[in-house]
């Protein structure tokens, strides 16, 4: 299926601002695939399907996450982590994406987690960076992001950290795995 098409049933899937964030992470994908070297047309169809499931109802996720093999722990969590997981079932059920990279990156695109793919790691990047997001420490990463992906998403991954623990919020475990991989990779282990 092309792009255009996957757009087009993306689309009213999803409300018109989050439309145009989608939008804008596939832009940003795009480059961070073009400066780091991976596949520019994955990318874009990752980043265009990856907010696919955020506004289905909280009883479908929750079925789906029930009736899959997803981790029954994302129960305990947010239900804002459940929309990733649940995207990628529903990506493959729905559009026939069944590319096995572009559902990993849409699955964690909001956690992390360790050992990212370099097509995760842009998709989680992108999400975090596109230009219409303005919080502390946003520019820093986007930085970082135009000489190093792996430091770029180090702090992507330390600020969510740090940002759920200041809210006293549970961070689900991927995330803190993601941080630590990557805080291992930084400092040069494996």
């Amino acid at each position: 299926m092309k792009i255009d098409d996957i757009i087009l049933q993306v689309k009213p899937q999803l409300t018109v601002e989050r439309f145009e964030h989608t939008l804008r992470v596939r832009d940003t994908a795009a480059e961070l695939a073009e400066r780091y070297g991976e596949d520019k047309e994955k990318i874009e169809l990752a980043a265009v399907c990856h907010d696919y499931a955020k506004y289905r109802p909280l009883d479908e996720m929750k079925r789906w996450i029930i009736q899959s093999t997803l981790p029954k722990d994302l129960l305990h969590y947010h239900h804002e982590l459940w929309h990733g997981p649940v995207g990628a079932i529903l990506t493959e059920r729905e559009l026939g994406i069944k590319d096995p990279g572009i559902q990993s990156a849409i699955h964690y695109h909001t956690t992390g987690r360790a050992n990212m793919s370099k097509m995760e790691m842009i998709i989680f990047l992108a999400d975090y960076i596109e230009p219409g997001r303005q919080f502390p420490g946003v520019q820093e990463v986007r930085d970082a992001a135009e000489e190093d992906l792996l430091k770029a998403c180090w702090l992507t991954s330390r600020n969510t950290v740090r940002y759920l623990m200041k809210k006293n919020t549970l961070v689900y475990p991927d995330s803190f795995h993601a941080y630590n991989d990557l805080t291992r990779k930084i400092n040069g282990g494996h």
